[in-house]
């Protein structure tokens, strides 16, 4: 699976989805737009490394639309057939939905986990600023969290995802208007 995130203006992206054996799919615009990483760009690293089979990308995969995404019509399909599709691939999207309740809330909190440290161990002024407001939230999630969670965000991984967040994040932030990035799921590169 490829997906594809793209600059479309100022302070907007969209995320362009490729499946084998499934129509595109589309969020446009894409909510949590930001000059050095999108949101939905630190959830694929963070489900990839913790191998999330039903985070947002792991449902997407399976042939579902984690809520958000919608189906890309094709230019020679009719309405008809673009309204099927629709109802299916939200059916579809719904049953993963409830089957991935709780790898997509792990995908929430280790997300937010993994953005506080790739933050906060930056060499860049600014984005340790960003961590020490997110501090509080951050030890708050810690606090939630199983202890099976804080068994699987080990030091070695957190290095790992913060490698990958930093080498995305200098594509991202080098995108122009109209510009993508697109990225293979899963990402383990």
């Amino acid at each position: 699976m490829e997906i594809q995130f793209s600059r479309t203006g100022e302070r907007r992206y969209a995320i362009t989805i490729f499946r084998k054996d499934h129509s595109p799919l589309e969020m446009n615009p894409a909510p949590g737009y930001d000059p050095i990483m999108p949101h939905d760009l630190l959830h694929l690293v963070v489900e990839s490394e913790l191998g999330l089979s039903r985070g947002i990308f792991g449902q997407i995969a399976a042939g579902g639309n984690a809520g958000t995404f919608h189906p890309v019509a094709a230019n020679n399909e009719k309405q008809r057939e673009a309204a099927r599709l629709r109802k299916r691939v939200a059916k579809r999207g719904e049953k993963l939905l409830r089957e991935g309740r709780d790898e997509a809330a792990l995908s929430e909190r280790a997300t937010y986990l993994c953005l506080y440290e790739w933050l906060s161990r930056s060499a860049a002024p600014e984005r340790k600023k960003l961590a020490m407001q997110m501090s509080s939230q951050a030890k708050q999630t810690l606090t939630i969290r199983s202890v099976a969670e804080g068994l699987v965000l080990t030091e070695n991984l957190l290095i790992r995802i913060c490698n990958r967040l930093e080498d995305l994040s200098k594509r991202w932030a080098s995108l122009k208007i109209g510009e993508s990035l697109t990225v293979t799921w899963p990402d383990k590169s």
